[in-house]
């Protein structure tokens, strides 16, 4: 009976069910089912045929339900025809059949079956249609094989032979069919494979055809099942092939496995033959990466033990890695850089993958070690597996160096050079992929042979070994590698560098013939053997140039490196690096770092004259084009590229897969590489970028490069954290900052950027750009380690920081729009920082301490209800949201406040202010907000921007300084309670401000003189003090009256006005001048009262202006201008100091006269300052002492200064009156005081000049003081005008005249000469007298001495000449000045000079020929033997001609032993 009958007569028959069916209803009586099975069995056996009642049994009508998954057939008619009774049926047919055709029952059941079967699937035609059946086909296919099932069961059907009929009918089966077979237990895929020595083909065509087949996006069935089919035929293969049980022992098994094992070999091979095919392309293609990608431990799994999953991943890695082993070693050493991470077949990349997955690095290591030194490998597929490897786990580095370090030491243990080849070929493609994923092939090379204890320093023999294997590299090593061994060459003793210098020959030869020359190496190149583009000459120049500015800006200094390469490598030095350095642009008005290094080169010969000139004429024809740095030019826009690779990266960074986001962070860094091309691998020492405040953002291409990169990181951070907190995250961020620290001008530039952001655009910026750049600036943290330093131009901090440190001072807090950004941004960050730390230790990591300290000073001073929990280890324990912060945002935790939508930063910033992560750091130094700091930042506020009012920012301030600071320990930056420490620390800040605002250079972070909250900080430092006098806090500690206020205010000032002795260098003081005028402002704004000591001694309350008299004397003489006069409000407020604090004293008048006899004896600056502004102190001090006491009459010493003002002012006016009994130095200075105030007019001075003939014919010798202290005043007026002279008033133009007229009425005295004498060795008159100038004036009255006599008539001389102790007083100012001129200390005295002044060279010569002729003149036993000696030893080598006349004139046996002058 044949099976290919039409179906046109069954289909007009009825059929089976439906006969049936008439039947009952038309016998409606219930007779037994089984007696009406029978008859309609036998009604069949007469008219039925076999092929259509198959047909109808195995049709997939309504009533036969198909199970697909579960290949079962569940009847549902109303008949209840069940499949037992359909096989029944079936197979009653079919033994009728047999008995009639003499055929045996199982034959014909074959033949049927394998008839429909052909049916089912003959009529496909095409390539696709080859490959899956359609769901029709597999519906019928599974109902057949059910039927088929029942068949088996029931005996009447024989798998084996039905697929030999099979295998013979169908030259290609499908593998489909086969699948179901196997599925349905009918037949077993080992047992296929065991048949016919044809599957094994017949198997690996069917795979490939279906790994190629590509389903209709319209059929998702035909994926699942093309998935089903290839994980099923894998899971069987691997099982036969690498299960081991006892059971299979026979040789059948071991075939068996073997054929499996070999069918899997073919198979990965197909897929490694397609990478030749696509390596060019780098696309590669579908059909092997579906086929890679059932290699997956969840897919295996199910029916492959975990053991025989372990040794068919470990045959299958190994089957890679010795994949055709074309490749020698040294044409690997030449091709290694093109088989980095970057440039890898992904479908290699995903083989690897695969395949590592369920092993530890440690154990992939071992068995690579193993391969390599038991196979013939494939060079290129090991490189390839060990760049996956430490890409994908971040594990792997510390195992390839324990692995590269076990492999040296056996190397030279036995001289082996495969060991050698193999670690270094290991360590050069780890350096491949940069630092983020291994050190730098110089680092490592310099670790392993760069110091005596490396691993060739034990022996002769050893260095030989490493010195042979080297120079056996030079002909195929690359020219990277050649550099890194000659600029870190291999450690070799003194008596071994012979061995060495032939190394070196080979490979200059070498380096020579690839045309890269040794004098085109950089003088600052940093080799590194990593992978990347080669950096031409020309961009090695720049960067040499680069450097040598940066190190001449620095120092001051021409580099040692530039100047030994301007003499020992001259070509590189005039054709590379000079071209470089004078590229003509446009110059700028004031001379930068650059312009500085040229002429510094020029002026020491170091630029040809022609290639100077024709840099200068370039310069200027460049001075209307700017240039404007890179330009890219590229068929492939690698801006395009890095746009995509972005966007790819967000999607991984998303997904979460580590391994996938390494990759792409690896691609990225490629794609970087050619846009920055100066790509630094590997950085020797750590870089310091310049962050140039004043200058414009980098190049255009690189500022859409840093805004994509910015852009992404905060793109993928906002996605990122909707699904996970930052400690849940993978390492995708920080993998991607490490990358972006490997690009020395990438990091620069962005840099550069967040600067401008944080400093211009902070108030522009969204709540998800705040939140991702605060990230990226707490990952910039976390890498300091390989972040470079920042130096800032102009310097705002004293020396490189890190980089954080940087970017924070760019987040100032001035004004209300800036705090807000600021804590927005500090505020983002902390709290990233503390939910990405998993443990306590990681808080410092993570939180830059900058940012904390802000958000340390910004959250009390926005949110009062802060205050009321200050940072501590305890007050995290319980708090109380502050008013406008919703609970409700704490459920989800610290990072859910931070990024719920509704949440604001006030709500943000309390929940970090109260973690106890927050709380834990204050505890560490590096974290805590010091007096000093919060002192620096406030004063900054500006008053009128200030996001608080007067009242509140009182009393915000009051909080700080008494509340949180003052009771605060000191090691915690506070102030332990002490009240002078507090009140310091605001002195000290009020001053640096000061002297920051006048020494800042940058108008951009220069203080405001006005607006700030300097006054606010003034009135905390008034209440301050005036609190410490009125209630003695100040000695609370101590205890006694020595810690008054005016004694520890003073003290201040002398700590940091103090100078080193020999200090006279004008900086300094400019800077002591700087600090005393800073000092003086401040002081005005202390009440005047606390400026004077009141001291309790026998019951009596007395004052003590000690302190006061050591101020005026060591500090405010050395700033007066004009010189011997202190301003008039420095004086005043002095003075009302004395007769405020006098009124507590028991006898208020009596200690004014005690006080003012004090400060005239032992501070005569005060006293003449007070002469000097009498006319308007007196009303002043008058009205305030009657306020004082209640009306009383001056003080004694009060009026006495009136009545000698008053009888100075009648002697320059009228006939002189009788001079009143004062101190001598009170009448000098009324009378320099009235005789300046007089002018000019004849009929004055001669009224002027009666005094002083009046003073010079009275005998006593207090009227004779008075003239030699006017002396000294006119004098002093005297070197104010050589000093000064475009400076000095009107007044002091006459006091050369009046000098002389003194001068005529005191030459025959010697007291004048006092004037003139070392203050260290004269009288005490002199000593007092010389504390009213500063000791620039003491030290030029040599200068003074001579320009008054030489003006002087014959006579005078003469006269002069013979007063007792002039020659030794003209030689000692002849020798101070000759001394001073050279050390060349008076040139200011002689830079500006009028018709009526002199040259210092004539004075000098002119005071010699004085000289001379004096001592010609004068008397043998007018010297003494020690003055002589004292002058002879002064002048011998200063003047010998003047000693020489001293030792001829006075000889020893005529000297005076007894006669010494004064």
């Amino acid at each position: 009976m044949s099976l290919s009958v039409s179906c046109e007569s069954v289909c007009q028959k009825r059929t089976l069910s439906s006969l049936l069916a008439d039947r009952v209803i038309k016998r409606p009586k219930q007779e037994d089912l089984h007696q009406l099975q029978e008859a309609a069995i036998q009604l069949l056996n007469q008219n039925q045929n076999l092929a259509s009642l198959l047909r109808e049994v195995g049709s997939s009508t309504p009533s036969n339900v198909v199970c697909k998954e579960k290949a079962t057939v569940e009847e549902t008619a109303p008949g209840g025809l069940t499949p037992a009774t359909a096989g029944s049926l079936l197979v009653s047919e079919l033994r009728r059949q047999a008995v009639q055709q003499g055929v045996p029952v199982v034959a014909l059941s074959v033949r049927l079956v394998l008839e429909r079967l052909t049916e089912m699937t003959g009529g496909d035609v095409g390539e696709d249609c080859r490959a899956l059946l359609t769901s029709s086909q597999r519906n019928h296919l599974d109902v057949l094989l059910q039927t088929t099932r029942e068949l088996l069961f029931l005996g009447a059907f024989c798998p084996k032979l039905f697929w030999q009929e099979y295998w013979k009918d169908q030259k290609q089966p499908k593998l489909e069919v086969v699948h179901h077979l196997h599925s349905y237990n009918i037949l077993t895929f080992k047992y296929i494979l065991e048949s016919d020595e044809g599957v094994g083909s017949w198997l690996l065509s069917q795979l490939k055809a279906l790994c190629g087949w590509s389903a209709p996006e319209d059929q998702p069935e035909g994926r699942r099942a093309q998935q089903n089919i290839l994980s099923t035929v894998l899971g069987i293969l691997v099982g036969t092939a690498f299960e081991e049980s006892q059971e299979d022992t026979g040789a059948t098994n071991r075939r068996l496995s073997l054929f499996c094992s070999s069918l899997l070999d073919d198979m990965l091979s197909w897929a490694l033959d397609t990478l030749d095919d696509t390596q060019s392309t780098q696309s590669d293609g579908t059909a092997p990466e579906l086929w890679i990608q059932l290699f997956d431990a969840s897919l295996c799994g199910v029916s492959v033990a975990p053991e025989a999953l372990h040794r068919f991943f470990t045959h299958s890695l190994t089957h890679t890695l010795t994949y055709k082993p074309r490749l020698t070693v040294s044409e690997a050493i030449a091709m290694q850089n093109g088989w980095s991470f970057a440039k890898s077949s992904r479908l290699l990349i995903s083989i690897f993958r695969k395949l590592a997955v369920i092993f530890s690095v440690e154990k992939l290591l071992c068995h690579l070690q193993q391969v390599m030194e038991t196979h013939e490998i494939n060079w290129q597929h090991v490189l390839s597996f060990l760049s996956t490897l430490l890409v994908y786990n971040p594990y792997a580095q510390p195992s390839l160096r324990e692995l590269l370090s076990r492999l040296l030491s056996s190397a030279f243990e036995s001289y082996d050079l495969e060991y050698m080849i193999t670690a270094f070929l290991l360590a050069r493609q780890g350096a491949l992929e940069g630092p983020a994923f291994f050190p730098s092939y110089s680092d490592w090379f310099k670790v392993s042979f760069g110091g005596a204890s490396g691993y060739h320093g034990h022996s002769k023999k050893s260095l030989v070994f490493l010195l042979k294997f080297l120079s056996d590299l030079v002909p195929f090593d690359p020219p990277q590698y050649l550099k890194v061994h000659l600029l870190h060459p291999p450690y070799v003793a003194v008596k071994h560098r012979s061995l060495f210098l032939e190394y070196i020959s080979l490979a200059k030869t070498r380096l020579a013939d690839l045309k890269v020359s040794v004098e085109n190496m950089g003088l600052y190149e940093d080799v590194s053997g990593a992978a990347g583009p080669l950096v031409q000459p020309e961009c090695r120049a720049l960067q040499d140039v680069e450097k040598a500015v940066s190190l001449f800006e620095n120092t001051g200094r021409i580099s040692a490196t530039v100047m030994e390469a301007s003499i020992f490598r001259r070509p590189y030095f005039l054709t590379r690096f000079l071209p470089a350095l004078l590229t003509p642009r446009s110059l700028p008005v004031k001379a930068d770092a650059q312009m500085s290094f040229i002429e510094a080169l020029r002026k020491a010969d170091k630029i040809p004259a022609v290639q100077y000139t024709s840099y200068v004429e370039s310069c200027q024809k460049q001075r209307q084009h700017n240039k404007l740095g890179m330009h890219v030019e590229s068929n492939d826009d690698p801006l395009e590229v890095l746009k995509v690779q972005l966007k790819e990266f967000r999607r991984l960074a998303i997904d979460g897969n580590d391994g996938d986001v390494s990759a792409q962070v690896s691609r990225i860094s490629h794609t970087l590489g050619v846009i920055f091309p100066d790509h630094e691998e590997h950085i020797v020492l750590q870089t310091v970028i310049k962050l140039n405040l004043e200058a414009p953002l980098a190049p255009d291409p690189h500022v859409k490069v840093v805004n994509m990169i910015l852009r992404s990181f905060c793109q993928c951070i906002v996605d990122v954290s909707q699904t996970n907190p930052p400690n849940k995250q993978s390492l995708w961020a920080s993998q991607f900052v490490s990358v972006l620290l490997g690009h020395t001008q990438l990091v620069s530039a962005l840099i550069h950027r967040l600067w401008d952001l944080f400093h211009h655009q902070g108030s522009s910026l969204s709540a998800a750009h705040v939140l991702g750049l605060a990230a990226f600036v707490v990952h910039l943290h976390a890498s300091k380690s390989q972040s470079p330093l920042v130096q800032m131009v102009p310097s705002l901090l004293p020396k490189p920081v890190p980089v954080t440190e940087a970017l924070s001072c760019a987040l100032t807090c001035s004004t209300h729009t800036n705090m807000l950004f600021c804590v927005r941004l500090c505020v983002a960050a902390v709290c990233y920082g503390l939910c990405k730390a998993d443990a306590p230790s990681q808080l410092q990591d993570y939180i830059p301490n900058s940012l904390y300290k802000k958000l340390s000073y910004l959250i009390p001073r926005l949110i009062p209800e802060a205050r009321r929990k200050p940072i501590s280890s305890e007050s995290a324990e319980a708090s109380v949201s502050p008013e406008g912060v919703d609970q409700e945002v704490e459920q989800p935790g610290l990072w859910g406040a931070a990024t719920h939508p509704s949440t604001t930063w006030r709500n943000t910033a309390w929940h970090v202010w109260m973690h106890p992560g927050f709380q834990q750091l204050v505890q560490l130094p590096q974290y805590q907000l010091v007096f000093a700091e919060w002192l620096s930042t406030e004063l900054r506020v500006q008053r009128n921007e200030d996001v608080l009012s007067d009242p509140e920012r009182q009393e915000y301030q009051q909080w700080a300084c008494l509340e949180l600071y003052l009771s605060c320990p000191v090691e915690r930056g506070g102030c332990g309670g002490d009240m002078k420490t507090l009140c310091s620390h605001i002195l000290n800040a009020i001053m640096d401000q000061q002297l920051c605002g006048q020494r800042q250079v940058d108008p951009h972070h220069r203080p405001s003189e006005t607006g700030t909250c300097l006054p606010d900080i003034l009135s905390r430092l008034q209440e301050l003090v005036y609190d410490m006098g009125l209630t003695g806090h100040y000695s609370s500690r101590r205890g006694g009256g020595g810690d008054d206020p005016c004694h520890f205010l003073f003290e201040l000032l002398s700590q940091r006005c103090s100078l080193s002795p020999d200090s006279q260098s004008i900086s300094r003081e400019l800077n002591l001048q700087h600090t005393l005028q800073t000092w003086n402002r401040v002081l005005l704004a202390l009440p005047a009262v606390l400026l004077v000591c009141v001291r309790s001694q026998g019951g009596m309350r007395t004052l003590d202006c000690q302190t006061l008299v050591e101020h005026v004397n060591q500090h405010q003489r050395k700033v007066c201008s004009p010189a011997g006069l202190l301003p008039y409000h420095i004086t005043a407020h002095f003075l009302r100091g004395v007769l405020s604090a006098s009124v507590s004293c028991d006898h208020s008048s009596g200690e004014v006269n005690k006080a003012w006899s004090q400060i005239s004896l032992h501070c005569p600056l005060l006293l003449v300052s007070t002469v000097h502004w009498w006319s308007c102190l007196s009303p002043v001090l008058t009205s305030l002492w009657h306020h004082l006491m209640d009306g009383d009459p001056l003080p004694e010493q009060l009026r006495l200064l009136a009545d000698c003002h008053q009888w100075a002012c009648s002697s320059v006016k009228v006939t002189p009156s009788q001079m009143p009994s004062g101190p001598a130095l009170l009448l000098a200075s009324s009378l320099h005081c009235a005789w300046r105030g007089v002018g000019g007019g004849q009929k004055k001075n001669h009224d002027f000049r009666a005094t002083l003939e009046m003073l010079g014919q009275v005998k006593e010798r207090q009227y004779k003081q008075v003239l030699v202290f006017l002396l000294f005043l006119c004098v002093t007026d005297l070197l104010s005008t050589l000093l000064y002279p475009q400076e000095v008033k009107k007044n002091c133009l006459g006091a050369r005249e009046l000098c002389t007229d003194i001068l005529t009425r005191l030459v025959d005295s010697p007291d004048w000469l006092l004037v003139f004498k070392c203050p260290k060795t004269e009288q005490a008159l002199h000593q007092s007298v010389t504390m009213v100038t500063p000791d620039e004036y003491t030290r030029l009255m040599p200068l003074a001495f001579y320009s008054l006599l030489l003006e002087q008539s014959a006579e005078l001389l003469e006269r002069a000449a013979r007063c007792p102790g002039f020659l030794h007083t003209a030689v000692f100012c002849y020798s101070s000045l000759l001394t001073l001129f050279l050390d060349g200390k008076p040139s200011s005295a002689t830079t500006e000079t009028t018709a009526n002044q002199m040259d210092l060279t004539q004075i000098l010569r002119r005071a010699q020929q004085l000289l001379l002729r004096t001592i010609s003149q004068t008397s043998s036993t007018a010297l003494s033997s020690s003055q002589l000696r004292q002058l002879e030893s002064q002048c011998a080598a200063l003047d010998p001609e003047l000693a020489a006349a001293l030792q001829s004139h006075f000889s020893s046996d005529s000297l005076s032993h007894d006669m010494d002058f004064l």
